[in-house]
Protein backbone atom coordinates (compact mmCIF):
# COMPACT_ATOMS: atom_id res chain seq x y z
CA UNK A 1 0.00 0.00 0.00
CA UNK A 2 1.28 3.34 -1.09
CA UNK A 3 1.89 5.83 1.51
CA UNK A 4 -0.77 8.28 -0.31
CA UNK A 5 -3.47 5.30 0.38
CA UNK A 6 -2.75 4.72 4.25
CA UNK A 7 -3.16 8.49 4.45
CA UNK A 8 -6.19 7.97 3.05
CA UNK A 9 -7.01 4.86 5.23
CA UNK A 10 -6.60 6.82 8.40
CA UNK A 11 -8.54 9.83 6.95
CA UNK A 12 -11.37 7.75 6.58
CA UNK A 13 -10.77 5.55 10.00
CA UNK A 14 -10.74 8.85 11.67
CA UNK A 15 -14.13 10.43 10.24
CA UNK A 16 -15.35 7.17 10.76
CA UNK A 17 -14.81 7.51 14.28
CA UNK A 18 -16.09 10.94 14.41
CA UNK A 19 -19.57 9.78 13.12
CA UNK A 20 -20.02 7.46 15.76
CA UNK A 21 -19.30 9.98 18.41
CA UNK A 22 -21.39 11.99 16.74
CA UNK A 23 -24.38 9.72 16.65
CA UNK A 24 -23.61 8.69 20.17
CA UNK A 25 -24.12 12.54 20.92
CA UNK A 26 -27.42 12.98 19.02
CA UNK A 27 -28.92 9.68 20.88
CA UNK A 28 -28.17 11.29 23.99
CA UNK A 29 -29.77 14.59 23.06
CA UNK A 30 -32.14 12.43 22.29
CA UNK A 31 -32.96 11.00 25.57
CA UNK A 32 -32.81 14.33 27.12
CA UNK A 33 -36.31 14.94 24.82
CA UNK A 34 -34.50 17.56 22.68
CA UNK A 35 -35.17 15.35 20.12
CA UNK A 36 -35.63 18.41 17.75
CA UNK A 37 -32.24 19.79 18.21
CA UNK A 38 -30.84 17.28 16.26
CA UNK A 39 -32.88 18.30 13.52
CA UNK A 40 -31.48 21.45 13.21
CA UNK A 41 -27.89 20.24 14.21
CA UNK A 42 -27.23 17.76 11.21
CA UNK A 43 -27.82 19.84 7.97
CA UNK A 44 -25.86 22.89 9.76
CA UNK A 45 -22.83 19.92 10.65
CA UNK A 46 -22.31 18.34 7.55
CA UNK A 47 -22.81 22.06 5.37
CA UNK A 48 -19.75 23.00 7.38
CA UNK A 49 -17.93 19.56 6.86
CA UNK A 50 -18.22 20.36 3.21
CA UNK A 51 -17.12 23.80 3.51
CA UNK A 52 -14.54 23.68 5.22
CA UNK A 53 -13.34 20.11 6.97
CA UNK A 54 -13.54 18.46 3.45
CA UNK A 55 -10.23 18.68 1.97
CA UNK A 56 -7.88 15.45 2.05
CA UNK A 57 -5.08 17.59 4.09
CA UNK A 58 -2.64 14.75 5.70
CA UNK A 59 -0.18 17.14 7.86
CA UNK A 60 -0.86 20.09 10.18
CA UNK A 61 -1.28 23.44 8.84
CA UNK A 62 1.34 24.61 11.81
CA UNK A 63 3.95 22.58 10.21
CA UNK A 64 7.04 23.72 8.14
CA UNK A 65 7.94 22.97 4.99
CA UNK A 66 11.48 22.05 4.10
CA UNK A 67 13.28 21.67 0.80
CA UNK A 68 17.19 21.50 -0.34
CA UNK A 69 17.64 23.11 -3.28
CA UNK A 70 20.74 21.80 -4.05
CA UNK A 71 24.25 23.52 -4.95
CA UNK A 72 22.51 25.29 -7.62
CA UNK A 73 20.56 27.79 -6.04
CA UNK A 74 22.03 30.13 -3.47
CA UNK A 75 20.50 32.27 -0.67
CA UNK A 76 20.21 36.28 -0.56
CA UNK A 77 18.83 38.05 2.67
CA UNK A 78 15.66 39.99 1.47
CA UNK A 79 13.46 42.76 3.98
CA UNK A 80 10.00 43.41 3.94
CA UNK A 81 9.44 47.65 4.67
CA UNK A 82 5.61 48.83 4.82
CA UNK A 83 4.45 45.85 2.87
CA UNK A 84 7.27 46.06 -0.01
CA UNK A 85 9.95 43.52 0.04
CA UNK A 86 13.34 45.03 -0.27
CA UNK A 87 16.66 43.34 -2.04
CA UNK A 88 19.98 43.89 -2.91
CA UNK A 89 20.92 40.39 -4.64
CA UNK A 90 21.48 40.38 -8.54
CA UNK A 91 19.47 38.37 -10.91
CA UNK A 92 18.32 38.03 -14.09
CA UNK A 93 14.59 38.21 -15.24
CA UNK A 94 14.41 34.78 -15.97
CA UNK A 95 15.81 32.92 -13.01
CA UNK A 96 13.68 31.01 -10.49
CA UNK A 97 12.84 32.92 -7.43
CA UNK A 98 11.45 31.87 -3.99
CA UNK A 99 10.59 33.83 -0.88
CA UNK A 100 11.23 31.69 1.83
CA UNK A 101 8.94 33.39 4.52
CA UNK A 102 6.72 32.25 7.81
CA UNK A 103 3.43 33.20 7.03
CA UNK A 104 0.88 32.96 9.92
CA UNK A 105 -3.38 32.64 9.38
CA UNK A 106 -5.49 35.18 10.95
CA UNK A 107 -8.66 34.23 12.60
CA UNK A 108 -10.65 34.63 9.32
CA UNK A 109 -8.03 32.45 7.83
CA UNK A 110 -9.74 29.38 9.23
CA UNK A 111 -12.55 29.44 6.83
CA UNK A 112 -11.38 31.82 4.02
CA UNK A 113 -8.23 30.37 2.49
CA UNK A 114 -5.13 32.50 3.49
CA UNK A 115 -3.44 34.25 0.65
CA UNK A 116 -0.19 36.58 -0.09
CA UNK A 117 -0.98 38.56 -2.55
CA UNK A 118 1.99 40.01 -4.80
CA UNK A 119 1.52 43.69 -6.36
CA UNK A 120 3.63 45.11 -8.93
CA UNK A 121 1.93 47.94 -10.56
CA UNK A 122 -0.67 46.89 -13.43
CA UNK A 123 0.61 43.49 -12.26
CA UNK A 124 -1.28 40.96 -9.70
CA UNK A 125 -0.52 37.43 -8.36
CA UNK A 126 -2.37 36.05 -5.95
CA UNK A 127 -0.87 32.82 -4.06
CA UNK A 128 -2.99 30.32 -1.24
CA UNK A 129 -2.23 27.95 1.80
CA UNK A 130 -4.05 25.78 3.76
CA UNK A 131 -6.22 27.33 6.12
CA UNK A 132 -4.88 27.84 9.79
CA UNK A 133 -1.56 28.07 8.56
CA UNK A 134 1.10 28.98 10.87
CA UNK A 135 4.82 28.02 9.40
CA UNK A 136 7.33 28.21 6.73
CA UNK A 137 6.09 28.52 3.44
CA UNK A 138 7.88 29.47 0.06
CA UNK A 139 6.32 31.81 -2.65
CA UNK A 140 6.96 31.38 -5.77
CA UNK A 141 8.16 35.14 -7.19
CA UNK A 142 9.34 33.88 -10.80
CA UNK A 143 8.81 36.78 -13.24
CA UNK A 144 8.74 39.43 -10.99
CA UNK A 145 12.27 40.23 -10.56
CA UNK A 146 12.38 43.79 -12.13
CA UNK A 147 9.79 44.70 -9.67
CA UNK A 148 11.88 43.12 -6.79
CA UNK A 149 15.06 44.85 -8.26
CA UNK A 150 13.70 48.45 -8.72
CA UNK A 151 11.32 47.81 -5.14
CA UNK A 152 8.05 48.41 -6.68
CA UNK A 153 7.02 44.79 -5.30
CA UNK A 154 4.62 44.40 -2.45
CA UNK A 155 3.09 41.97 -0.27
CA UNK A 156 -0.47 41.98 1.19
CA UNK A 157 -1.92 39.24 3.56
CA UNK A 158 -4.88 38.42 2.88
CA UNK A 159 -6.37 36.39 6.09
CA UNK A 160 -2.85 35.76 7.18
CA UNK A 161 0.25 37.89 8.49
CA UNK A 162 3.88 37.67 7.29
CA UNK A 163 6.56 36.91 10.02
CA UNK A 164 9.99 36.68 10.99
CA UNK A 165 12.71 37.52 8.20
CA UNK A 166 12.16 36.16 4.46
CA UNK A 167 14.99 34.60 2.64
CA UNK A 168 15.35 34.74 -1.49
CA UNK A 169 16.35 32.04 -2.56
CA UNK A 170 17.81 32.35 -6.65
CA UNK A 171 18.09 29.54 -9.07
CA UNK A 172 19.60 30.55 -11.87
CA UNK A 173 16.93 29.91 -15.56
CA UNK A 174 18.32 27.01 -18.15
CA UNK A 175 17.19 27.58 -21.62
CA UNK A 176 14.50 25.86 -22.25
CA UNK A 177 12.78 26.48 -25.52
CA UNK A 178 15.81 26.28 -27.64
CA UNK A 179 16.37 23.05 -26.96
CA UNK A 180 14.75 19.76 -27.73
CA UNK A 181 12.34 18.59 -24.87
CA UNK A 182 10.40 15.47 -24.79
CA UNK A 183 8.00 15.30 -21.94
CA UNK A 184 6.99 11.87 -20.52
CA UNK A 185 3.62 11.72 -19.68
CA UNK A 186 2.08 8.07 -17.99
CA UNK A 187 -1.48 8.96 -19.07
CA UNK A 188 -2.77 11.06 -21.99
CA UNK A 189 -3.49 14.63 -20.46
CA UNK A 190 -0.10 14.22 -17.78
CA UNK A 191 1.96 16.07 -20.67
CA UNK A 192 -0.54 18.97 -20.86
CA UNK A 193 -1.34 19.71 -17.59
CA UNK A 194 2.46 19.75 -16.06
CA UNK A 195 4.05 20.75 -19.03
CA UNK A 196 1.93 22.38 -21.67
CA UNK A 197 3.40 26.21 -22.03
CA UNK A 198 7.07 24.63 -21.83
CA UNK A 199 6.44 21.77 -24.58
CA UNK A 200 4.33 24.71 -26.83
CA UNK A 201 7.08 26.81 -27.12
CA UNK A 202 10.43 24.89 -27.31
CA UNK A 203 11.66 24.72 -31.15
CA UNK A 204 11.57 20.75 -31.04
CA UNK A 205 9.14 18.90 -28.72
CA UNK A 206 8.14 15.05 -28.19
CA UNK A 207 5.40 14.01 -26.21
CA UNK A 208 5.39 10.08 -25.56
CA UNK A 209 2.66 8.79 -23.60
CA UNK A 210 2.90 5.16 -22.00
CA UNK A 211 -0.41 4.03 -20.81
CA UNK A 212 -3.66 3.83 -22.49
CA UNK A 213 -5.59 5.06 -19.54
CA UNK A 214 -8.28 2.72 -20.13
CA UNK A 215 -9.74 2.04 -16.43
CA UNK A 216 -12.73 3.77 -14.33
CA UNK A 217 -14.72 4.44 -17.59
CA UNK A 218 -18.29 4.53 -15.71
CA UNK A 219 -19.05 7.16 -17.75
CA UNK A 220 -18.79 5.51 -20.72
CA UNK A 221 -20.95 2.40 -19.23
CA UNK A 222 -23.56 4.82 -19.06
CA UNK A 223 -23.82 4.81 -22.61
CA UNK A 224 -24.83 1.35 -22.21
CA UNK A 225 -21.82 -0.31 -22.73
CA UNK A 226 -20.58 -3.54 -20.81
CA UNK A 227 -17.21 -2.90 -19.09
CA UNK A 228 -14.84 -4.13 -21.03
CA UNK A 229 -16.10 -2.54 -23.98
CA UNK A 230 -16.43 0.58 -22.03
CA UNK A 231 -12.62 0.91 -21.37
CA UNK A 232 -11.89 -0.07 -24.61
CA UNK A 233 -13.77 2.90 -25.71
CA UNK A 234 -12.18 4.73 -23.24
CA UNK A 235 -8.68 3.97 -23.96
CA UNK A 236 -9.17 4.32 -27.74
CA UNK A 237 -10.20 7.80 -26.95
CA UNK A 238 -7.37 8.61 -24.59
CA UNK A 239 -4.48 7.25 -27.02
CA UNK A 240 -6.22 9.62 -30.19
CA UNK A 241 -5.69 12.34 -27.69
CA UNK A 242 -2.61 12.18 -26.32
CA UNK A 243 -1.44 12.22 -30.45
CA UNK A 244 -4.22 14.87 -31.04
CA UNK A 245 -3.89 16.95 -28.44
CA UNK A 246 -0.43 18.27 -28.90
CA UNK A 247 -0.86 19.22 -32.28
CA UNK A 248 -3.02 22.30 -30.84
CA UNK A 249 0.65 23.19 -29.55
CA UNK A 250 2.11 22.88 -32.98
CA UNK A 251 4.00 19.33 -32.09
CA UNK A 252 4.20 17.83 -35.26
CA UNK A 253 2.34 14.17 -35.50
CA UNK A 254 5.69 12.75 -36.27
CA UNK A 255 6.58 13.26 -32.59
CA UNK A 256 3.60 12.04 -30.80
CA UNK A 257 3.55 8.20 -29.65
CA UNK A 258 1.45 6.14 -27.52
CA UNK A 259 2.75 3.56 -26.50
CA UNK A 260 -0.20 1.71 -25.06
CA UNK A 261 0.35 -0.57 -22.07
CA UNK A 262 -2.83 -0.37 -19.35
CA UNK A 263 -3.07 1.84 -16.64
CA UNK A 264 -2.53 0.65 -13.09
CA UNK A 265 -0.08 -1.99 -14.21
CA UNK A 266 2.83 -0.81 -14.84
CA UNK A 267 4.01 -1.64 -11.43
CA UNK A 268 3.16 -5.09 -11.91
CA UNK A 269 5.37 -5.09 -15.11
CA UNK A 270 8.20 -4.01 -13.68
CA UNK A 271 7.80 -6.55 -10.89
CA UNK A 272 8.17 -9.32 -13.32
CA UNK A 273 9.63 -8.07 -16.59
CA UNK A 274 9.52 -10.79 -19.04
CA UNK A 275 5.88 -11.49 -17.54
CA UNK A 276 2.71 -9.54 -19.48
CA UNK A 277 0.36 -7.66 -17.32
CA UNK A 278 -3.12 -7.35 -19.01
CA UNK A 279 -5.74 -4.67 -18.69
CA UNK A 280 -7.54 -4.96 -15.39
CA UNK A 281 -10.59 -3.81 -17.10
CA UNK A 282 -10.81 -4.27 -20.59
CA UNK A 283 -10.23 -7.92 -21.07
CA UNK A 284 -7.08 -7.26 -23.24
CA UNK A 285 -3.66 -8.68 -23.36
CA UNK A 286 -2.66 -7.11 -26.48
CA UNK A 287 -1.40 -3.17 -26.27
CA UNK A 288 -1.30 -2.94 -30.43
CA UNK A 289 -4.97 -1.42 -30.44
CA UNK A 290 -3.99 1.42 -28.62
CA UNK A 291 -0.90 2.32 -30.63
CA UNK A 292 -2.76 2.27 -34.21
CA UNK A 293 -2.29 6.36 -34.43
CA UNK A 294 1.38 6.29 -34.06
CA UNK A 295 3.68 7.84 -37.16
CA UNK A 296 6.30 4.65 -36.98
CA UNK A 297 6.97 1.12 -35.15
CA UNK A 298 8.32 0.22 -32.03
CA UNK A 299 10.34 -2.73 -30.80
CA UNK A 300 6.98 -3.61 -28.68
CA UNK A 301 4.33 -3.55 -31.77
CA UNK A 302 6.00 -7.20 -32.71
CA UNK A 303 4.06 -8.80 -30.35
CA UNK A 304 2.25 -6.62 -28.62
CA UNK A 305 2.53 -7.93 -25.17
CA UNK A 306 2.28 -5.56 -21.99
CA UNK A 307 5.76 -6.61 -20.41
CA UNK A 308 8.27 -4.16 -18.67
CA UNK A 309 11.28 -5.51 -21.32
CA UNK A 310 8.96 -4.09 -24.33
CA UNK A 311 8.88 -0.72 -22.33
CA UNK A 312 12.37 -0.13 -22.13
CA UNK A 313 12.67 -1.62 -25.53
CA UNK A 314 10.29 1.17 -26.80
CA UNK A 315 11.98 4.12 -24.97
CA UNK A 316 15.42 3.17 -25.93
CA UNK A 317 14.63 3.41 -29.65
CA UNK A 318 12.88 6.37 -28.63
CA UNK A 319 15.37 7.94 -26.67
CA UNK A 320 17.93 7.33 -29.43
CA UNK A 321 15.60 8.63 -32.18
CA UNK A 322 14.47 11.94 -30.38
CA UNK A 323 18.32 12.69 -28.80
CA UNK A 324 16.40 14.88 -26.56
CA UNK A 325 18.31 17.87 -24.28
CA UNK A 326 15.55 18.20 -21.73
CA UNK A 327 13.55 15.19 -20.69
CA UNK A 328 10.38 15.90 -18.68
CA UNK A 329 8.86 13.32 -16.41
CA UNK A 330 7.08 12.54 -12.83
CA UNK A 331 9.28 13.56 -9.41
CA UNK A 332 10.10 10.54 -7.61
CA UNK A 333 9.45 11.60 -4.51
CA UNK A 334 6.68 13.92 -4.55
CA UNK A 335 3.99 12.13 -6.92
CA UNK A 336 2.78 9.31 -5.39
CA UNK A 337 0.77 7.96 -8.37
CA UNK A 338 2.29 4.70 -9.05
CA UNK A 339 2.56 4.92 -12.77
CA UNK A 340 3.82 7.87 -12.09
CA UNK A 341 6.58 6.16 -10.05
CA UNK A 342 7.43 3.79 -12.72
CA UNK A 343 6.88 6.07 -15.54
CA UNK A 344 10.35 7.92 -13.50
CA UNK A 345 11.82 4.50 -13.34
CA UNK A 346 11.65 2.59 -16.90
CA UNK A 347 13.05 6.14 -18.49
CA UNK A 348 15.83 6.02 -16.30
CA UNK A 349 16.53 2.42 -16.67
CA UNK A 350 15.69 2.95 -20.28
CA UNK A 351 18.43 5.59 -20.28
CA UNK A 352 21.61 2.80 -18.99
CA UNK A 353 24.24 2.22 -21.42
CA UNK A 354 22.80 4.55 -24.20
CA UNK A 355 25.41 6.82 -25.99
CA UNK A 356 23.24 9.74 -25.81
CA UNK A 357 22.08 11.42 -22.18
CA UNK A 358 19.81 14.18 -21.98
CA UNK A 359 21.58 17.49 -20.11
CA UNK A 360 18.79 18.21 -18.34
CA UNK A 361 16.09 16.66 -16.30
CA UNK A 362 12.57 17.93 -15.31
CA UNK A 363 10.39 16.46 -13.00
CA UNK A 364 6.83 17.49 -12.43
CA UNK A 365 4.41 16.64 -9.75
CA UNK A 366 0.18 16.05 -11.14
CA UNK A 367 -0.90 14.62 -7.68
CA UNK A 368 0.38 15.10 -4.18
CA UNK A 369 0.57 12.66 -0.76
CA UNK A 370 -0.53 15.11 1.33
CA UNK A 371 -3.10 17.74 -0.34
CA UNK A 372 -4.99 16.87 -3.20
CA UNK A 373 -6.29 20.00 -3.50
CA UNK A 374 -2.23 21.80 -4.49
CA UNK A 375 -2.05 24.16 -5.92
CA UNK A 376 -4.62 25.98 -3.85
CA UNK A 377 -5.80 29.06 -5.11
CA UNK A 378 -7.63 30.15 -8.43
CA UNK A 379 -6.82 29.64 -12.40
CA UNK A 380 -4.43 31.98 -13.58
CA UNK A 381 -2.96 32.27 -10.18
CA UNK A 382 0.96 31.66 -9.23
CA UNK A 383 1.93 28.12 -8.28
CA UNK A 384 3.38 28.61 -4.41
CA UNK A 385 5.86 25.29 -3.83
CA UNK A 386 3.73 22.01 -2.48
CA UNK A 387 3.66 20.59 1.03
CA UNK A 388 7.25 18.92 1.73
CA UNK A 389 7.92 18.60 5.27
CA UNK A 390 11.22 16.88 4.94
CA UNK A 391 13.99 18.17 3.06
CA UNK A 392 14.92 14.72 1.49
CA UNK A 393 17.19 14.84 -1.68
CA UNK A 394 18.54 18.13 -3.60
CA UNK A 395 16.47 19.79 -5.76
CA UNK A 396 16.72 22.98 -7.87
CA UNK A 397 13.19 24.71 -8.42
CA UNK A 398 12.55 25.76 -12.08
CA UNK A 399 9.95 27.71 -12.94
CA UNK A 400 8.40 28.97 -15.59
CA UNK A 401 5.96 32.15 -16.50
CA UNK A 402 3.05 31.25 -18.64
CA UNK A 403 1.32 34.46 -20.00
CA UNK A 404 -2.49 34.92 -20.33
CA UNK A 405 -2.90 33.70 -23.84
CA UNK A 406 -0.66 30.65 -23.08
CA UNK A 407 -2.87 29.57 -20.35
CA UNK A 408 -5.79 29.65 -22.35
CA UNK A 409 -4.65 27.71 -24.93
CA UNK A 410 -3.19 25.66 -22.45
CA UNK A 411 -7.05 25.32 -20.90
CA UNK A 412 -8.34 24.66 -24.42
CA UNK A 413 -5.82 21.35 -24.31
CA UNK A 414 -7.24 20.43 -21.54
CA UNK A 415 -10.56 20.44 -22.50
CA UNK A 416 -10.23 18.47 -25.56
CA UNK A 417 -9.22 15.69 -23.54
CA UNK A 418 -11.97 13.40 -23.35
CA UNK A 419 -11.26 12.57 -19.69
CA UNK A 420 -11.86 15.55 -17.94
CA UNK A 421 -14.89 16.32 -20.18
CA UNK A 422 -17.49 14.49 -17.78
CA UNK A 423 -19.61 15.90 -15.41
CA UNK A 424 -18.34 16.39 -11.74
CA UNK A 425 -20.75 13.84 -9.54
CA UNK A 426 -23.48 15.59 -7.99
CA UNK A 427 -21.77 15.38 -4.33
CA UNK A 428 -18.76 17.18 -5.11
CA UNK A 429 -20.96 19.87 -7.33
CA UNK A 430 -23.02 20.79 -4.29
CA UNK A 431 -19.63 20.46 -2.13
CA UNK A 432 -18.20 23.20 -4.40
CA UNK A 433 -21.24 25.24 -3.90
CA UNK A 434 -21.46 25.38 -0.48
CA UNK A 435 -17.33 26.03 -0.40
CA UNK A 436 -18.52 29.25 -3.13
CA UNK A 437 -21.21 30.40 -0.37
CA UNK A 438 -19.16 29.88 2.89
CA UNK A 439 -15.45 29.39 2.20
CA UNK A 440 -14.97 31.93 -0.77
CA UNK A 441 -13.92 29.89 -3.26
CA UNK A 442 -13.93 30.53 -6.66
CA UNK A 443 -14.78 27.62 -9.48
CA UNK A 444 -12.18 27.75 -13.07
CA UNK A 445 -13.58 29.79 -15.82
CA UNK A 446 -12.19 26.95 -17.94
CA UNK A 447 -14.13 23.83 -16.77
CA UNK A 448 -15.64 21.86 -14.03
CA UNK A 449 -13.00 19.36 -13.45
CA UNK A 450 -10.53 20.50 -10.47
CA UNK A 451 -7.29 20.17 -12.93
CA UNK A 452 -8.53 22.96 -14.80
CA UNK A 453 -8.22 25.26 -11.33
CA UNK A 454 -4.65 23.54 -10.81
CA UNK A 455 -3.41 23.38 -13.93
CA UNK A 456 -4.24 26.63 -15.39
CA UNK A 457 -1.77 29.20 -13.88
CA UNK A 458 0.58 32.25 -13.90
CA UNK A 459 3.34 29.23 -13.04
CA UNK A 460 4.75 25.80 -14.31
CA UNK A 461 6.89 24.51 -11.89
CA UNK A 462 9.14 21.86 -12.56
CA UNK A 463 12.43 20.39 -10.41
CA UNK A 464 15.57 20.38 -12.26
CA UNK A 465 18.48 17.78 -11.74
CA UNK A 466 22.02 18.13 -14.35
CA UNK A 467 23.03 15.22 -15.64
Amino acid sequence: MSRKQQLLKRHRRNKRLGLVIGLLLLIALGALSWWWLPLWLLPLVWAAHEAWFADHLFYAPGEDYAFDFGEHSRVEAVGIQDGVLKSAASFSDDDTLILEVRVKSGWLGRFLDPRVELVADAMHDSQTFERGVDGVRFLNLTGLGAALRDGRLRLLGRHCRLLGEPRLWITPAVELRRRRVMVIAPHADDAELAAYGLYSKADEAWVVTLTAGEIEAEHYQQMGLAKAEAAQLKGRLRAWDSIAVPRWAGVPEARCVQLGYFCLQLPAMQAAPDQPAASREAEMTDIRPFRRFNPFPLPGDADGAPTWNNLLADLRVLLQMARPEILVMPHPQLDPHPDHLCAQAAVLEALQGLDWQPQTLLCYANHLHDNDRWPMGDSGDGIALPPQLEAGQPWAPCSLVLDVPTQRDKAMALGMMHDLQPPAPFKRRLRRLLQRWLAGRRPSPYGENEFFRKAVRRHELFWRREQ
